[in-house]
């Protein structure tokens, strides 16, 4: 499984979306830019000591990525307002779960371009603005490894 974080901003969030792809062997890429400088002291804190138990990538950018993923590569746009719900698709191991920055989330015309593969996380709260990010991340990467039957890449 993979975990796509499009320009995330809050190193916090992006450290502890590392330790969960260290916890359930989920490779991390990262597409620039960055809000925060990778030798962040937070984004080293809230990873902890995980981040050398994370294979993870940095790509300039979301074309460099699409380009270097095999064309066969199936993805996921985690983002509210999406047509379905992040429980209907059957998650492969190779998927790929794209989530964007927390202040604007992904480009809409990177969610139109991809509609059949927009999924949405019901709020219940209409006031509610949005979930945090790092949670996002766990609640479909979960739900993508139990569809998996937790499957998971053996350690390297």
């Amino acid at each position: 499984m993979h975990v796509v974080l499009v320009e995330p901003e809050i190193a916090p969030n992006t450290g502890n979306i590392a330790r969960l792809c260290a916890a359930t062997r989920t490779t991390l890429h990262l597409i620039e830019p960055l809000g925060f400088e990778l030798n962040d002291r937070q984004l080293k804190r809230a990873g902890m000591d995980y981040w050398k138990h994370v294979t993870w990538h940095i790509w300039p950018n979301w074309a460099a990525f699409r380009a270097a993923q095999p064309a066969e590569a199936r993805f996921w746009f985690i983002e509210s307002d999406g047509p379905r719900t992040y429980i209907d698709p059957g998650y492969e191991l190779n998927d790929y779960l794209v989530f964007g920055r927390e202040s604007a989330g992904l480009p809409p015309a990177l969610l139109e371009a991809q509609r059949d593969q927009w999924l949405r996380i019901p709020m219940l709260n209409g006031d509610a603005r949005s979930l945090n990010l790092s949670n996002c991340v766990a609640i479909t990467l979960f739900e993508a490894l139990r569809q998996t039957g937790f499957a998971v890449a053996p350690k390297a």
